[in-house]
């Protein structure tokens, strides 16, 4: 059966922000709402950048008991006392990364739209499986995760499963019976107040 209580919010930082702010813009969304995990989302390759950034959320995220995982660099989760790594390559890096990090670690995977991938990802070890963009999007080949995908995947997969891509109030209120947790990053992050914005989305779930 899916699951009944309410999703979950995953929060995903922007791609690239300013350390003098953003951890202020940060801590505002967290004490506003439960969150229950934020994911250090940045373009940047930089490695002195994503560091700096990661420090600085770390202390917000840490201070309120919120898990803080990174974009895709699985070297730097221990090297910047963070709790995991969300894998952009489906399957792919999972069984090195849970080897690398050990079996404490937050270890995701982002599947696209294949049921395939993301079941291949949970025999691989990983902790969650993220479908998406939800919603019409140019990111990508243009493919977008439908309201099956996530019905299925509720009624047949225990492991818990994240839409985030392209979301807006109406496909949260949709998908909300069908899915443990929503990905919500530049949906809330443009607004002038990020934590309203992420209220109004959180309604919409009924």
């Amino acid at each position: 059966m899916a699951e009944t209580e309410q999703p979950q919010i995953y929060l995903i930082t922007p791609p690239d922000f300013e350390l003098s702010d953003f951890p202020d813009r940060l801590a505002a969304v967290l004490d506003a709402q439960d969150i229950a995990c934020v994911r250090l989302a940045m373009a940047t390759r930089d490695e002195d950048r994503l560091a700096r950034a990661a420090d600085a959320c770390r202390e917000v995220t840490h201070a309120r008991d919120v898990a803080l995982v990174i974009d895709s660099h699985i070297m730097l989760v221990e090297r910047l006392g963070l709790d995991g790594v969300h894998l952009a390559d489906g399957a792919r890096s999972v069984r090195k990364a849970r080897k690398e990090l050990g079996a404490d670690a937050i270890i995701g995977a982002f599947c696209g739209t294949s049921r395939h991938e993301g079941i291949n990802a949970g025999e691989a070890g990983a902790d969650y499986i993220s479908f998406g963009p939800v919603g019409v999007s140019a990111l990508g080949d243009g493919s977008v995760a439908d309201h099956e995908l996530f019905d299925w995947w509720s009624q047949m997969i225990e492991l818990p499963v994240v839409a985030e891509g392209a979301l807006d109030a109406q496909l949260i209120a949709a998908l909300a019976p069908v899915t443990d947790f929503f990905g919500i990053g530049d949906e809330i992050w443009s607004a002038e107040d990020p934590a309203g914005a992420l209220a109004k989305l959180i309604a919409a779930m009924g």
